[in-house]
């Protein structure tokens, strides 16, 4: 049995740095949408839009329910609260003066 990782805060806001990607999520935010819409609102090859959701999914910032022969995604929009937490708690993992440098080169 393979596990996957979990991804990491660079690995999501990687996936959300690409210009598609980025809008998918955006369309994605207004509700459960076929793969069949988004190409039509992104005006793109079922297979590069799907390509895009792949990575989203794999970042676990989307899920995916096959019905019939059709896919239709969701944002998971826990991950995405979650991400600007963890982005935050990276960014300033405990409570640092900012008035005042400890530690400086120079």
């Amino acid at each position: 049995m393979t596990t996957l990782a979990v991804p990491t805060v660079l690995d999501q806001l990687k996936a959300l740095s690409h210009e598609i990607r980025y809008e998918l999520i955006r369309h994605l935010a207004q509700g459960e949408r076929c793969v069949c819409d988004l190409e039509a609102l992104l005006e793109l090859p079922q297979s590069k839009v799907s390509y895009h959701l792949g990575i989203l999914r794999e970042a676990e910032l989307v899920r995916a329910e096959q019905r019939g022969k059709n896919t239709y995604y969701t944002l998971r929009q826990d991950q995405l609260f979650k991400l600007g937490g963890a982005l935050l708690t990276e960014i300033f993992p405990y409570n640092p003066s900012l008035t005042h440098q400890n530690k400086s080169i120079c």
